[in-house]
């Protein structure tokens, strides 16, 4: 059974472990690690994220994401796991969130990722992807989960399709990515799929 955050009537992100990977909510204790990961892999991921701040890697933007996630966890508006490697835990790979939930007559969310250069294409975000997914629909009640990739990110739409998401069309100027208003590709899976 999991525990409610007092101030909230939603459950928390808990713990989830999948065959090579664990999952659970971010800590302070995480920084240095994720700092890393995310510097080493900038390049990688900036062409698929919104702009950095210049202090994006600080140890201060860091806990302001941290509050930000907590705000959302007790108003039952995000749901934030880093994904970690199952053998040594010292290992982070990635992150991925639910965030934007809707309750009422919506029961959704939207699911966003990333994941380390050096881990990428190896199957630990279609792991965690899947965990998450059930975790949403079995625990958290809800209905539908959202995904939206830019229109060259391939690697991307693939994962969501191995990940029983289906391509809904195009959304013009959807997101500022990288600075610009880019085109995506709106996916989603339901509960019943």
């Amino acid at each position: 059974m999991r525990l409610l955050n007092f101030a909230s009537r939603y459950p928390e992100p808990g713990r989830l472990e999948t065959k090579r990977t664990i999952l659970r909510r971010p800590q302070l204790q995480d920084f240095a690690t994720w700092a890393k990961l995310r510097g080493d892999s900038s390049d990688f991921l900036r062409p698929f994220e919104p702009s950095w701040a210049n202090d994006e890697l600080t140890k201060s933007a860091f806990r302001t994401r941290l509050r930000r996630h907590e705000a959302d966890i007790t108003g039952g508006r995000g749901l934030p796991w880093f994904i970690f490697d199952r053998q040594n835990p010292e290992i982070l790979f990635g992150g991925l969130t639910i965030s934007n939930i809707r309750r009422g007559v919506a029961e959704s969310g939207s699911l966003g990722y990333w994941m380390g250069r050096e881990f990428a294409g190896r199957g630990y975000m279609r792991e965690a992807v899947m965990a998450v997914c059930e975790d949403a629909f079995q625990v958290h009640r809800l209905h539908r989960i959202e995904a939206a990739t830019v229109l060259v990110n391939h690697p991307s739409q693939g994962l969501l399709k191995r990940c029983g998401f289906q391509e809904e069309g195009i959304a013009r100027r959807y997101l500022r990515i990288n600075g610009e208003w880019r085109d995506h590709i709106l996916y989603s899976r339901l509960a019943e799929d």
